[in-house]
Parts: structure tokens; sequence; C-alpha cells
């Protein structure tokens, strides 16, 4: 299968770690120039210096907020100037806080819609130019298996992630003639630091370990495992690559079958 990614220009949001990483770290595999972004300098530097020394690829980083609407549309802009050009844009945020209805402060839903629904907007406005400019390009958001199954003590997550796969779904739409792909994923349990973050909470919530806590998720996995992220990885690379020319407004799932739903 022909990926015909090599030259082409990436950013990945929020890519020192996790699933945002992975992905940064597979487009570079294929030859892509890529852009990254965290809020600490010393992680981004240390993940740009990791995909250099293994890809052989020049990887620009940059410090962003991206719950900062300046910021998040800054780092999106910045990779465009440096290469003349932006053909790729994954927006990736950190989870919102778990938590259900009776823990949730209204400050903390108005964190989560920054953090997780405008930053991803904020990202695609300052993208989709450069894109128009390129007679084309490809944009992925990593959502959650939340957004086609909510799950419980994730009530931010559940909302604003759903209100981000919404937007797209329309934007996609508009945008499909001029060959600007707009697709989702949607990941299950993987192992990432962040799913780490959310098993010691549960585990707390629960009085439970946390190795209960992973056991419990990969029983209710069909393939009785947890996820990695190079798996994600590669579902998004498939997304932005030529590969994947006819596919725009769709969610794919990388969960292991622990969706139960139909759509």
């Amino acid at each position: 299968m022909q990926l015909e990614l090599e030259g082409k220009v990436a950013a990945v949001a929020a890519s020192s770690q996790g699933l945002g990483f992975a992905v940064a770290r597979s487009l570079a595999l294929e030859g892509v120039r890529v852009g990254i972004c965290s809020r600490s300098k010393k992680n981004v530097e240390a993940a740009a210096k990791r995909i250099q020394d293994e890809t052989g690829t020049a990887v620009f980083s940059r410090v962003a907020d991206v719950s900062q609407t300046e910021e998040a549309q800054g780092f999106v802009e910045e990779v465009a100037e440096r290469h003349s050009a932006l053909h790729i844009l994954v927006t990736n945020a950190g989870g919102p806080p778990p938590g259900g209805y009776e823990a949730i402060e209204l400050g903390q839903i108005e964190q989560g819609y920054r953090l997780t629904l405008a930053s991803a907007i904020a990202m695609i406005k300052a993208a989709v130019p450069h894109m128009r400019e390129a007679h084309g390009g490809r944009i992925v958001n990593i959502l959650s298996i939340t957004v086609k199954q909510p799950e419980v003590n994730l009530l931010v997550s559940n909302t604003m992630r759903a209100a981000l796969l919404g937007y797209t779904k329309s934007v996609s739409r508009e945008l499909a003639k001029e060959n600007i792909l707009i697709n989702n994923v949607a990941p299950g349990y993987t192992r990432t630091e962040r799913l780490g973050e959310l098993a010691e909470s549960v585990a707390k919530q629960g009085q439970k370990t946390v190795d209960q806590v992973y056991a419990e998720w990969e029983s209710n996995v069909p393939m009785g495992r947890l996820g990695n992220p190079h798996e994600l990885a590669n579902a998004v690379t498939f997304l932005v690559s030529e590969a994947a020319s006819y596919i725009t407004g769709a969610t794919l799932q990388v969960d292991g079958g622990f969706v139960r739903g139909l759509l």
C-alpha cells in the first residue's frame, strides 16, 4: 500500500508523550516533517530528540498550551510558516478531569470546553487556509470511545468530545469538495500516562488497587488486553495518507472491540 506521505508537513498537538507522541513518531517514520507541542519545554524538546534520533527526520517543537486559543493557533501557524506549507493536522489534548455529576464543578466544565473542544476548533480554523493553498489536506481528531459509548466518571469527556464529533462531521461536508478530509479516531483503553492517572483516580474512589482497575478494564475488552499507542498511531497514519483518499466525516474505533453499539 502506497501511503505517499514523504515530504508532507504535519502539526501534531499535545505530542510529548502518549498518543500524540506515537502519532508524531509514526508520521516521521513515513518521512513527514512534523511539528509537535506540549506545555512542558523539557518534555517537548526531549520528545523531538527521541523522534529525530530514531527516524533521522528533523522535528520542530514548540511550547504551547492548546487550551489557550492564541497558543493553539500559534502552534499551527508556526509549523506552516517554518515549512511554507501544511498538509496534515492532528488535534489532541490531555483528557479533561474525571468525575460524574456530583463531583464536577462549573469551572471544570469550562476548562474541559477550552481544552477538549475549543482547542481543536481553533487549530482547525488555523490549518484550513494553508490546506486550501496546498489544494487539499487531512485533519484527524484524537477523540475517545466516549463519543460512541459514554463512560461512567467521565462526564466532561463524554460531553465535549461528542460535541467535537458533531462539529467535525458538519465541517467535513463543507470542505470535502476542496479535498480537505476530516476524520476522527476513537481510541479505547490504551496504555498511556493519561490512562495511568485515570486508573489511580478510579482506584482511589473504588478502594481498589491500580492493578485491579486495569484487570477490570481488560476483562471488558473482547481482545482481552489494553491497546498500545502505536496501534492508534497506525490508524491515524492511514487516515492522513493517500490510501484513505475517499474517507471523510468518519470516526474509526481503535478499541479492541470494546464499543458494543452498531454505529
